[in-house]
């Protein structure tokens, strides 16, 4: 036995260690392969798009060698070879997600949902139940938009640091005393991403176990590096992060890409300075190659010059790794051409086979198809559009769902003609169909399991009248007391308690890494809460005012949002976003831009109480399931005065539920948030007008009145009147949509809804400014006046 190895320093025989290296070359010729048929696939017309790992092979095989179970990549579309060497992605499940093959037993990432070489492990059962994330790979599920991958990361190694400094009683499925890493990999090209260099400066900050693989070939798409980076270098750029013996920072290393031998130190080197020490470190892996190009979109000959393309062939890093097992007596040129041959013949085998079995259903239900319009032309032969679209459909070698349905769907006019029994068996047959296949590309947005049990809150006969902060502050207190992975975070959360003073000594009491201050970073403070909450613990990250949403709303939409139906519901992240918003003082500080959240978030829940108590309640219920979620609290309601519950932090409120604050006959009014109190105040207005408005607050925004007890208000009252301060055509026509798509009110309405919203600019500093912008009790009372006007205008004459 002999110290050979270059992964470990066990004594291991000459003979298992060439086993290792050509272990090692068999699984980067293979990946090669297939992204050489992968592309042609495309090509041929049988995959859409196709962006491979051609070219940054090597470093990740070496990186597998460093990668434990427990530890999380937060990665992007180059890292095919990293889940071929872990077993988790075979050739197989590779052309099957070319092919958007939507059955999880063949493309087990997305169920096709993703393009190819978007990567993710199962870290939920069918259930939502958390597996067991200490006996696995784990890779977060991987988003196409550049550097987006970064904020997550910080997440995920900070989720180790967390596990190593608290005590947290069920942890043994998500850590094993913080020794876990986050790998991160990124391209050249998208360090140039501000959230890059933001996660960049969080982590360091941090100090935490994350190790980021820079794959440097010295292009972004057609762009080089010349007009990406400073100094041409990322690693020469970053410098300033690099730790000295009196302060901390990054590790910095830098290697070339084809040198295996030197990688393999590189990265025995990061490994160990991040699980042990929690030192973060960037390698920058450079000289890498793209011998396929950028994608399937176009060749690189068209940007690459002919030295840098024959460049490019002499240092392939495949090319290099077998030139090096040679040399050192490793193999032979035929054992290793045997590999190559192999190589070509096990993806060959795999294309051909996973087309096979994404054609088979769809053929089978060609199958069936064909055998209604058969029956149909024999009933009906004059139906020569039935006949045309037989011959059509099946003049195909290969087929998808969209052509049986468009053909179907296209000739049901000229069926629909007819009542005979074939003719209404293929309706049937078509509309049945469709609704089974739609949850295949639909499903799974929102986590299934948001069932709790509703707890008022409970009062004394005298009960102590206090701030609404103190509310939330006090709810807080106990749920960081009966929940340890409990997690506050934010900028000005600790130290100070808040800016609103909602945390008033939290900090104090349960310490600065359960309550935290971060830095103005929204973006990783976002990414921060996704990480932690992939890794099994309970954050709640806060954007200071709802305006500064706008600095996360990518990450948001792109991530969180999307999560659990891009990895189809094989993860989640029930991260919490506090926030604050609606009117106050001022262009920055009183914004509500709730449509652009309600349609770049869907996936999130989010949550608009009017007041402390309803909002303490909703963390308490968004606490008892699993689903992601932006609470607003209302920023001019912090000093208005509130009941003090006796059973704080037991109580919950209602979710996707509405409260009728007042009945009414008239009119309904539905509002939400800051609004509430304005059309309370309009309401006893009216009622001196002999005007009885029924106010509802909505609560929730996503999700939408779920009983769908709006409707039973519009019985009574046939006039709708919706209030919000989001600017025209926004949440106010996503409320009006829901109910006439939902809920089916329009044959319910005697006058045309009225909306009233904010004006189209920023709201304006100062009490004026507020009152000319933004919905006041004036228009609430005149719109409502002028409803009653229209319905009656003997007993209500008009304004105007």
């Amino acid at each position: 036995m002999i110290k050979t190895s270059l992964f470990t320093d066990k004594d291991i025989s000459f003979d298992d260690y060439k086993s290792e290296i050509i272990h090692d070359y068999k699984t980067v010729v293979l990946s090669r392969e297939c992204s050489i048929l992968g592309r042609r696939e495309v090509f041929l017309g049988k995959g859409k798009f196709g962006i491979f790992g051609d070219g940054k092979e090597l470093p990740q095989i070496v990186l597998n060698r460093f990668f434990k179970n427990g530890d999380f990549r937060s990665g992007y579309y180059r890292d095919q070879t990293l889940l071929m060497a872990q077993g988790l992605l075979t050739p197989d499940n590779f052309f099957a997600a070319l092919y958007a093959h939507t059955d999880l037993k063949y493309e087990p990432m997305s169920g096709g949902r993703q393009m190819g070489a978007h990567f993710s492990t199962r870290s939920i059962d069918k259930n939502g139940e958390w597996l067991n994330l200490m006996k696995q790979k784990n890779h977060s599920s991987d988003v196409s938009p550049t550097g987006s991958q970064m904020p997550r990361l910080v997440g995920l190694a900070y989720s180790s640091k967390i596990y190593r400094e608290l005590e947290i009683k069920k942890s043994k499925y998500f850590s094993d005393n913080g020794n876990e890493i986050a790998w991160g990999t990124i391209g050249n090209a998208s360090t140039s991403e501000g959230m890059f260099f933001e996660a960049i400066n969080a982590a360091g900050v941090l100090q935490i176990p994350m190790i980021t693989s820079i794959w440097d070939d010295e292009y972004g798409i057609s762009v080089s590096n010349e007009l990406q980076t400073t100094k041409s270098s990322i690693s020469e750029v970053l410098l300033g992060f690099e730790r000295t013996s009196k302060k901390n920072g990054f590790e910095i290393l830098t290697v070339n890409g084809w040198d295996y031998p030197a990688l393999v130190r590189a990265y025995a080197k990061a490994e160990k300075l991040a699980r042990i020490n929690h030192i973060p470190v960037i390698i920058h892996v450079k000289e890498l190659t793209q011998p396929l190009g950028h994608s399937s979109s176009g060749s690189h000959e068209r940007y690459k010059s002919t030295s840098r393309l024959k460049w490019e062939k002499e240092y392939d890093c495949i090319l290099k790794f077998k030139e090096w097992i040679l040399i050192n007596g490793l193999s032979d040129k035929e054992t290793l051409s045997v590999i190559d041959r192999e190589a070509i013949e096990i993806a060959k085998k795999s294309k051909i086979e996973s087309w096979k079995n994404y054609q088979n259903p769809i053929k089978k239900e060609l199958e069936n198809f064909n055998s209604y319009l058969s029956k149909i032309i024999i009933s009906n032969p004059e139906l020569l559009s039935v006949t045309e679209a037989k011959k059509s459909i099946n003049n195909h070698d290969s087929i998808g769902y969209k052509e049986i349905l468009s053909a179907g769907r296209s000739i049901l006019p000229d069926i629909a003609l007819f009542n005979d029994t074939n003719s209404i068996n293929f309706k049937k047959y078509i509309n049945k169909l469709l609704k089974e296949l739609q949850p295949k590309f639909s499903s799974n947005l929102y986590t299934k399991n948001t069932d709790f049990e509703v707890i008022p809150p409970k009062y004394p006969k005298n009960p102590k009248i206090v701030d609404g902060r103190i509310i939330i502050r006090d709810n807080f207190d106990k749920l960081l007391t009966k929940i340890d992975n409990l997690i506050i975070f934010g900028e000005d959360c600790g130290k100070i308690g808040g800016v609103n003073q909602g945390l008033e000594g939290l900090q104090n009491i349960h310490s600065e890494i359960r309550v935290s201050d971060t830095g103005i970073r929204e973006a990783t403070i976002i990414g921060q809460g996704i990480g932690m909450a992939l890794r099994g613990l309970r954050p709640i990250a806060e954007i200071q005012y709802l305006d500064y949403i706008l600095y996360c709303i990518q990450i948001l939409s792109d991530d969180l949002a999307s999560l659990h139906y891009r990895s189809n519901a094989q993860q989640h992240a029930p991260l919490i976003v506090r926030t604050r918003g609606h009117r106050l003082e001022g262009i920055w500080h009183s914004g509500s831009p709730m449509a652009a959240m309600i349609h770049l978030l869907r996936g999130i829940y989010i949550l608009t109480p009017r007041n402390m108590t309803i909002a303490a309640g909703m963390y308490n219920s968004l606490l008892k399931i699993n689903q992601p979620a932006i609470l607003i609290e209302t920023l001019n309601a912090y000093r208005l005065k509130e009941k003090l519950p006796m059973n704080i932090g037991k109580f919950t409120s209602p979710i996707g539920e509405i409260e009728v604050l007042k009945n009414g006959e008239d009119i309904t009014i539905i509002t939400y948030g800051a609004t509430v109190q304005l059309v309370l105040k309009a309401s006893e207005l009216l009622k001196e007008k002999n005007i009885d408005v029924e106010v509802i607050d909505l609560q929730t925004l996503i999700p939408f009145d779920k009983s769908k007890n709006i409707r039973e208000s519009l019985k009574k009252t046939n006039k709708l009147l919706i209030v919000d301060e989001d600017m025209p055509g926004g949440a106010s026509a996503y409320i009006l949509q829901q109910l006439l798509d939902h809920q089916d009110i329009y044959t319910l309405l005697d006058s045309e809804p009225k909306l009233l919203s904010a004006k189209e600019h920023r709201p304006p500093y100062g009490t004026d400014g507020d009152y000319f912008t933004k919905p006041n009790i004036n228009d609430i009372f005149e719109i409502s006046y002028g409803l009653m006007n229209e319905s009656n205008p003997d007993k209500y004459s008009s304004l105007d």
